[in-house]
C-alpha cells in the first residue's frame, strides 16, 4: 500500500508541476497592461520635452533678445519708428510667452519666474515714485541695470506690463513725444531682466550645452540657477528619464499626467481668473494686458497652448506622439470632444467684443468663460483615462 501511495503522490506531484509549469508559459504572453501603457507613454515625452516646451521657450528667449535690443534702439533714438519697432516686438514675445502657460511647472514655477516678469496690474503710484527717483534712474541706466531692477523692484514693476504702460494707450503705440527719457531708461532695464529670466526658461528646461553661446554667456556672467536644487538634470532631462533612478517623476504616467496638469491650470486661471476676476466684479481693475488692449489674444495662445500640449508640438508642422494619440486610441470620442472643447474655448474667446478690457463685463465673456469651464472638465476627464 505503502508503493502505490506513493506512485500515486508521484504522479499527481508530476502533474501538478507541469500545471504550474504551463500557467507560467502562459503567463509570459500576457502583457501587463501598466508596462504597455508606459511604453506608449515613452514616446510621447520626448516629443512634448523637445517640439512643444524647449521649442517654445526657445521662440521666447530669442523674442526677448530682439525686444531688448529694440528697447535699447528707441532709447538711443527716439522716433516713432522705433517705439512702433518696440510694440511689434513686444506682442510678438507676448504670443510665445503665453504659449508656454500650459506648462507653468518645473523652472518657471520653481524659481518664480511667472510672478517676475507677469505680475498685473502695474502698481502705477509705485511706477510713478521709481520713474521720479533720481537715484533709481542712475542705478537703472548703468549696464548692471537689469539686474539692479531685479533685486530693487517688486513683482509690480517687473516684466512685459511696466514695459506695455510705457510704449502702449488705449490698444496703440503711444506717440513718442510723450514717452520720457527716464522711462526709456526703465523700460531698457526691465526689458533686460525679462530676457534674463526667458534665456534661464530655455537653458533651464534644454540644458547649457543645448543654448547659444551668447546665452550660456549670460547666465555664467550673471550666475543664474538652471537646474533644481536637488538634482543635476535639467528639468527636459528630468522629464525624459520619468521612471527610472534621479528623476522626480516616478513613472512615466506620472509626468504624461503633468502633461495634462498643466493644461488644468491654465483651462481654469483665463476662465475663472483671467476673465473672471472682472466679469463678476470682484476686482475690475484686474485685466492682463489693458494698455495693449492685448487681452484677448492673450488668452487665445493661453488655450493654444493647452492644444499644442495636448496634440504633442508648438507648431502643426513639429508634431508627433502625443497624448491626443494615446486618447483616441482608447476613447475616441473623448479625444473629439476634446479637440472640440479647445477650439470651442478659442471661438467663445474670440467672440468677446474688442477690447476686453472695456468690454470684460459683456454677455460673451460669460460665454467664454463657460467654455473654459467645460474644456476644464474634459481635461479632468482626459487625465482621469490616463490615470486608469
Amino acid at each position: 500500500m505503502k508503493t502505490f501511495r506513493f506512485s500515486v503522490y508521484l504522479l499527481l506531484a508530476t502533474m501538478f508541476a507541469g500545471s504550474v509549469v504551463s500557467c507560467g508559459d502562459d503567463d509570459n504572453d500576457v502583457v501587463d497592461p501598466f508596462e504597455a501603457k508606459e511604453k506608449e507613454f515613452a514616446a510621447i515625452i520626448p516629443q512634448y520635452v523637445n517640439n512643444t516646451v524647449i521649442v517654445t521657450y526657445k521662440s521666447l528667449a530669442d523674442a526677448t533678445i530682439n525686444l531688448y535690443d529694440a528697447l535699447v534702439e528707441l532709447k538711443e533714438n527716439k522716433t516713432q519708428a522705433n517705439l512702433t519697432a518696440a510694440t511689434d516686438a513686444w506682442i510678438t514675445t507676448r504670443v510665445y510667452w503665453e504659449r508656454s502657460e500650459a506648462f507653468l511647472y518645473g523652472a518657471v514655477a520653481d524659481f518664480g519666474i511667472d510672478p517676475h516678469i507677469d505680475t498685473w496690474p502695474l502698481d502705477e503710484p509705485a511706477f510713478n515714485n521709481t520713474i521720479r527717483n533720481a537715484d533709481f534712474i542712475e542705478s537703472m541706466s548703468g549696464d548692471d541695470g537689469d539686474v539692479w531692477v531685479a533685486e530693487h523692484l517688486g513683482y509690480s514693476l517687473l516684466g512685459f506690463h511696466g514695459i506695455e504702460y510705457i510704449l502702449f494707450a488705449e490698444g496703440q503705440p503711444k506717440d513718442v513725444a510723450t514717452v520720457t527719457d527716464n522711462e526709456l531708461i526703465y523700460a531698457t532695464a526691465v526689458g533686460g531682466d525679462l530676457r534674463n529670466q526667458c534665456i534661464r526658461l530655455e537653458a533651464s528646461w534644454a540644458g547649457i550645452d543645448n543654448v547659444s553661446s551668447f546665452k550660456q554667456n549670460l547666465i555664467e556672467e550673471l550666475e543664474l540657477v538652471i537646474t533644481p536644487s536637488n538634482s543635476a538634470l535639467s528639468y527636459g532631462e528630468n522629464m525624459l528619464n520619468a521612471g527610472q533612478p534621479g528623476s522626480t517623476y516616478r513613472t512615466v504616467t506620472d509626468a504624461t499626467v503633468a502633461i495634462i496638469e498643466g493644461c488644468l491650470t491654465i483651462s481654469t486661471e483665463v476662465g475663472e481668473v483671467k476673465i473672471g476676476t472682472s466679469y463678476n466684479k470682484d476686482d475690475e481693475d484686474y485685466i492682463e494686458s489693458p494698455y495693449s488692449y492685448n487681452s484677448k489674444v492673450d488668452f487665445i495662445d493661453n488655450i493654444r497652448s493647452i492644444e499644442n500640449a495636448y496634440l504633442g508640438g508648438a507648431t502643426e508642422s513639429a508634431r508627433g506622439a502625443s497624448v491626443s494619440d494615446y486618447v483616441k486610441k482608447e476613447d475616441a470620442a473623448l479625444d473629439e470632444k476634446m479637440r472640440a472643447a479647445i477650439q470651442n474655448a478659442i471661438a467663445k474667446i474670440d467672440a468677446i467684443p474688442y477690447p476686453f478690457a472695456i468690454n470684460y463685463a459683456s454677455a460673451q465673456a460669460g460665454e467664454a468663460m463657460d467654455a473654459c469651464a467645460e474644456l476644464t472638465d474634459t481635461l479632468t476627464e482626459v487625465k482621469v483615462l490616463l490615470q486608469k
